[in-house]
């Protein structure tokens, strides 16, 4: 059973910064893709950026260009995303998603838990 396990969230004022990691239960270099999203409620979930693992392109959405950063530790297994300059509106449940080929070639997203981030003002 795989498994994506985020920790760092919680509660922080605005300005703050977290640091949220999502930790993997298999090597992550088998992942060709692996990224953050969030869903705050009565709206639907947005991809918050994302990375592929083997050149390193990011990509991140509009909202959070500039303020947040996604890295990866391969020796860890883990996917990090550092988090500044947090602003109210990003206060939000986050996920982190993994993407894979299955024996069969087909593609295989993993998901984690998720992981409350709040920000008050």
């Amino acid at each position: 059973q795989v498994q994506l396990v985020e920790s760092g969230g919680g509660s922080v004022q605005a300005g703050g910064s977290l640091r949220l990691s999502c930790a993997a239960s298999r090597d992550i270099s088998t992942y060709y893709y692996m990224g953050w999203f969030r869903q705050a409620p009565g709206k639907e979930r947005e991809e918050v950026a994302h990375l592929f693992t083997q050149d390193g392109n990011t990509y991140y959405a509009d909202s959070v260009k500039g303020r947040f950063t996604i890295s990866q530790n391969n020796a860890k297994n883990t996917l990090f995303l550092q988090m500044n300059s947090l602003k109210p509106e990003d206060t939000a449940m986050y996920y982190c998603a993994a993407d894979r080929w299955d024996y069969g070639m087909t593609s295989i997203r993993d998901w984690g838990q998720g992981i409350q981030v709040t920000v008050s003002s």
